[in-house]
């Protein structure tokens, strides 16, 4: 029995995966980080060779100052987003004076907005709204904060707006004169709100071919990097061509679709006032990972669009780090089975706007590189001695079993 507890300890014991700490040799890629400022935050852009050769969830980069120790970075995504504080507003002494709708707007608790808008039950117009801020409802008499242009064009089918951009203000009250179209039984309410709005950075990735005509629209080809995320397609349409809205449909090579949406440029004039407006971007689903993408831009009856360019984009990422007094560092990645660092540095980070760019050299293979060990279980590594211990075990066994048939017989 004690020879059999051997050979099954030695058949199934399992030895666990070596922890996968960084090393030099272990990463396939090196490049050189020159800062563009020493002594103050810089940062480097990822970029399409990083995005090719480092793991996918770029969890593999290290920075390295000359003596080889690590220099802690933070990564940061440079996506744009609205952030507003919004609530609705009491609209006060409504009314028509002289032909032109005229009320008030009450700040309510919000101590400082920059937007307001306006809930209108009309369709097809154009309107000017005038604003002054006033710190009494009924008060007259204003500081000016601007004269803002609202319209609907559901008839064009090219949208609308009904948003007052307004300066930072704080006065307790709004009071807005509409120019005609607009009658005080249509203005059904408002909101008061202050944006802070951060625009997002976007680098260009992969090919877009130019179009070809087929029947009523556009057909492109672009070609994406396979491990670069793609996030948006830019159109950029000759600026000449105003007054447009085409759908837009985006499949992969096996036909799924991977974005939708619509592209639009407004230049109208309407009694007057010159109404200005774009989209030009369509957003692609996330974790699409085509190489190879139909752009389909539906044209109705109406000629075809005439692009500068067709370009697909991703979110720019940011490495941000502190070089101290180095004048050159190493990035490295391309060690797919190192797990994201933990730096004290990214958990109280915050992006200083006057960071610098740092330089990244040329893409090149670490020249200290060997791979790292083979760090699978042991029942993985030596697959045949495992089944060759498992069929002795058997063996033995039935031997036993034989024998103790034996004895027992008379």
């Amino acid at each position: 029995m004690k020879a059999l507890s051997a050979i099954l300890l030695i058949g199934f014991v399992l030895a666990a995966p070596q922890e996968s700490q960084p090393s030099l040799s272990y990463f396939t890629s090196r490049r050189a980080v020159t800062p563009g400022a020493a002594g103050r935050q810089n940062y480097i852009v990822i970029d399409e060779d990083i995005w090719n050769h480092a793991r996918k969830d770029l969890a593999d980069i290290r920075l390295y100052d000359p003596h080889g120790t690590q220099a802690p970075y933070s990564l940061i995504e440079q996506r744009g987003g609205i952030f507003s504080e919004e609530q609705p507003a009491k609209i006060l002494n409504l009314g028509a004076i002289k032909g032109h709708t005229e009320f008030d707007v009450a700040a309510g608790e919000i101590a400082e907005y920059d937007h307001s808008r306006l809930q209108l039950n009309a369709k097809d117009f154009v309107t000017t709204a005038s604003v002054e801020g006033t710190n009494a409802a009924g008060q007259g008499r204003g500081t000016k904060l601007g004269s803002f242009t609202l319209y609907d064009f559901s008839r064009e089918n090219l949208g609308s707006n009904s948003v007052l951009k307004l300066p930072p203000s704080s006065f307790p009250y709004l009071h807005v004169r509409l120019s005609s179209g607009i009658r005080p039984e249509q203005v059904k309410g408002a909101t008061i709100y202050n944006v802070q709005e951060k625009q997002s950075a976007w680098t260009d990735v992969g090919l877009c071919h130019p179009g070809e005509q087929k029947e009523h629209s556009t057909i492109l080809i672009c070609d994406i990097p396979s491990r670069v995320p793609l996030e948006r397609i830019l159109f950029r349409v000759a600026p000449r061509q105003t007054n447009f809205r085409r759908n837009v449909s985006v499949t992969d090579e096996h036909g799924g679709q991977v974005a939708s949406g619509g592209i639009t440029r407004i230049r109208m004039n309407r009694g007057g006032t010159m109404v200005t407006s774009e989209e030009l971007a369509v957003k692609v689903i996330p974790g699409q990972d085509s190489d190879r993408l139909t752009v389909t831009v539906d044209n109705g009856d109406d000629p075809a669009l005439t692009f500068d360019s067709v370009q697909p984009q991703s979110i720019e990422r940011r490495l941000y780090f502190e070089p101290q007094s180095e004048t050159a560092l190493n990035l490295y990645y391309g060690d797919q089975k190192l797990a994201a660092p933990v730096y004290d540095y990214a958990k109280f980070f915050k992006a200083d706007p006057a960071a610098v760019k740092a330089r990244l050299g040329t893409g090149t293979h670490n020249a200290a590189y060997h791979g790292r060990p083979d760090d699978r279980p042991w029942s993985e590594r030596h697959r045949s001695l495992l089944w060759t211990a498992m069929l002795l075990a058997v063996a033995v066994l039935a031997g036993l079993a034989i024998r103790g048939l034996k004895t027992a017989s008379p």
